[in-house]
């Protein structure tokens, strides 16, 4: 393995493993070692699932040092090809097949005070392209036939620029799944997220991430958008699961996170402005642009695109909460404004709606309604008085030989009058209350 370019590449990290893993390692030979994975044990359709343990053996590799060609069609089925286990146990980060890993040589389950017996581990793959989507690059001596490089290899070979891999329009046939029959496919437009300088971010394959980030007024020609405000360093915090759907074929140009474009995202600020576009905010073409929720409450919130303090935005195609055992509690301490382009529904299958306030009044229709809702109950314990009243008085007239007229007209009124009195009870709501 000296001609190695790769393993000679880590072998100064090997010198610094080997002072802290103290005598796990006696052979002087020993070193960290680059290794191609040729098969990945995921589930049960894999070639070696009752080989390497079954679920106990989930994550374990085949692999092929990288100076070794193999023939993969059969290394893949040769029960005897060098086998690796994950060495972190919490990080599920597994690699894809044709992505080169580094192995470690360390004990076993079979160690005892006595026993030599070790196995390989492995770090999942290492960042050959730079890239989060994946970092495979096939076998450069021998392919499915045992003939020489592929056809496929061309588009691995031809790197315009350094060691950057720019892909071509052209789909290769690298297989990058492995005989537990994965469905990884791979893409041309999975854009990097770009660092800036003390970030620490996690990187899925597929376009989503994790930024534990700062504030960075950064005169980069890639900016993001989350450093109008506040200071450099000021920390901010962006989960974002999918890039924009419009994000170009370029997938070896970084880019930032979008808020507006970006499929699903969670945003922890400290002093940033987030230009998120509001639903609610929304107007017709030419129509001026008004503030969001100015209308809905006395004293309106500053607009979400000019807030800079703390807050935490939620923004997708759509959210929805949830508890299977408790309450949503929703607290604030100044206002809480729901608001929508289209209805909006409050609804209680079982028990009570309430609406309360405490001091102020509660406005129905607009924010500064000024009509009184009648008190029901009081109103329509005086109302049926009068109504009984007028009966009375009707009644009397009807049958009055001295006023004929007046009798006529009393025994109309008294038709519309009795079916009103019958009808009082129901004029309440047997729902809907007031104070």
């Amino acid at each position: 393995m000296a001609n190695n370019p790769i393993t000679s590449l880590f072998a100064g990290i090997s010198d610094t493993l080997q002072d802290a893993r103290g005598n796990i390692f006696t052979d002087k030979n020993d070193e960290v070692i680059a290794a191609r994975v040729i098969d990945i044990s995921l589930n049960s359709n894999s070639t070696m699932w009752d080989e390497v343990g079954q679920w106990a053996g989930i994550g374990t590799i085949k692999f092929q040092l990288m100076d070794q060609p193999t023939q993969i069609s059969n290394a893949t089925r040769d029960n005897t090809t060098n086998i690796a286990k994950p060495l972190l146990p919490n990080n599920k980060n597994y690699p894809l097949v044709n992505e080169i890993v580094l192995l470690f040589k360390l004990p076993n389950t079979q160690e005892s005070q006595s026993s030599t017996q070790v196995s390989y581990y492995y770090i999942s793959a290492i960042s050959l392209w730079n890239a989060p989507h994946h970092n495979a690059y096939p076998d450069m001596y021998t392919n499915e036939n045992g003939n020489s490089a592929p056809s496929y290899l061309k588009d691995y070979l031809q790197i315009q620029t350094g060691n950057v891999r720019r892909t071509t329009d052209e789909p290769t046939e690298l297989d990058l799944n492995g005989a537990s029959g994965g469905t990884f496919n791979e893409k041309s437009n999975i854009h990097p997220i770009l660092p800036f300088a003390g970030d620490n971010i996690i990187e899925g394959r597929f376009g989503n991430s994790i930024r534990l980030g700062n504030t960075s007024k950064t005169g980069g020609n890639i900016k993001n958008n989350w450093s109008k405000s506040g200071k450099n360093g000021d920390p901010i915090t962006i989960l974002r699961n999918g890039q924009p759907i419009s994000a170009s074929s370029e997938g070896w140009i970084p880019i930032t996170e979008d808020i507006n474009n970006d499929l699903a995202s969670v945003y922890l600020t400290s002093q940033q402005q987030i230009p998120i576009e509001v639903a609610v905010a929304n107007r017709p073409e030419f129509q001026e642009s008004t503030v969001p929720f100015s209308d809905t409450i006395k004293k309106t919130p500053i607009s979400p695109k000019a807030y800079n303090a703390p807050q935490i935005v939620l923004n997708s195609g759509r959210l929805l909460f949830n508890t299977t055992a408790d309450n949503i509690l929703m607290s604030s301490q100044k206002s809480i404004v729901l608001e929508s382009l289209e209805d909006l529904a409050i609804k209680s299958q079982m028990k009570n709606v309430n609406i309360i306030a405490n001091e102020g009044i509660v406005s129905l229709g607009k924010q500064n309604a000024t009509e009184s809702v009648i008190l029901g109950d009081k109103f329509l314990e005086q109302f049926g008085a009068l109504v009984q009243t007028i009966d009375n008085v009707f009644s009397a007239l009807k049958d009055e030989p001295q006023t004929p007229n007046a009798g006529a007209q009393a025994r109309l009124a008294l038709d519309v009058l009795r079916p009103i009195k019958d009808m009082i009870e129901s004029f309440k709501s047997q729902r809907v209350k007031t104070s």
